[in-house]
């Protein structure tokens, strides 16, 4: 908390107040969950242009205005804070802290056996350098991508408990992934990363909407009104990668109408005729 304080929000911001009448709406639908009303909730809003949120096991959450610049309505808002509401409940950190100490002692186990073998300080630290790499990618973040998908499929149910329309969630990583292929970001693999990729994200979520529409109707919500927000990101998509297509065959139509049109030659006077005005001469 201490690195964000001088960029803190303050509790009249027009931002802070969107943030945590959300919250407030997400846990009041909620409070019948084990875990949500125990914990003291406290909201703050950093003035950040990252895409980012995260909540803290005693229910501090931090939301970066970069991550509500984003979202494009508060349906989709409302899914990512369920999301970082999701990772609280569910003791994610405390479960990561335990695997990381795991595998530190499972770690220790097998440095001992190397140096027992052969004990020499080179050998060692590659020892340590491969097992620590061996623990990052083979456990740490695969099992920070399941948690991640887990709080996903959590923080919709919360969503769908709080009446919000969830066919945004999926919408909300589409406009991530191709904003991102939009500047040119390079695509890493998904096993270098901690987070499950934008597009997996999405078609996880798209297979978890018809439960949590389900949700909604048992908790009696009104019917979700207009079209579906996943067509209409469709339809926003092919709209803007046909247009550049567009333009490119209206301009060489345009190129072709003018190389089309006829030059007008100059009539030619007979050699014959210039000859004789000039002997007449």
């Amino acid at each position: 908390m201490e690195e964000f304080k001088n960029d803190m929000l303050t509790e009249k911001d027009p931002r802070y107040l969107t943030v945590k009448e959300v919250v407030h709406h997400l846990i009041e639908c909620n409070k019948d969950i084990p875990g949500i009303p125990e914990i003291d909730w406290v909201i703050h809003v950093v003035h950040s242009p990252d895409i980012n949120a995260f909540v803290l096991p005693n229910g501090h959450m931090f939301i970066f205005t970069g991550l509500l610049n984003s979202v494009t309505d508060i349906h989709q808002l409302s899914f990512l804070l369920g999301h970082e509401i999701a990772h609280a409940v569910l003791g994610h950190a405390a479960e990561k802290a335990s695997l990381v100490h795991l595998l530190d002692f499972l770690g220790m186990i097998f440095l001992t056996m190397i140096w027992a073998i052969c004990p020499r300080d080179s050998l060692a630290v590659l020892g340590q350098w491969i097992q620590s790499k061996f623990q990052e990618f083979m456990f740490d973040r695969p099992y920070s991508r399941t948690l991640e998908s887990e709080a996903d499929k959590i923080g919709l149910q919360l969503a769908a408990k709080a009446c919000m329309d969830v066919r945004a969630s999926s919408v909300f990583w589409q406009q991530m992934e191709f904003a991102e292929s939009l500047h040119g970001y390079p695509k890493l693999p998904e096993w270098l990363s901690t987070h499950p990729s934008h597009g997996n994200r999405a078609e996880y979520l798209d297979r978890l909407i018809p439960q949590a529409l389900k949700i909604r109707e048992i908790c009696n919500c009104p019917p979700l009104s207009g079209p579906d927000p996943r067509l209409l990101f469709k339809l926003t998509m092919k709209h803007i990668l046909e247009e550049p297509e567009k333009e490119e065959a209206d301009a060489a139509i345009k190129k072709q109408k003018v190389d089309a049109i006829p030059i007008q030659k100059q009539e030619q006077i007979p050699l014959t005729y210039m000859v004789r005005k000039r002997t007449r001469s």
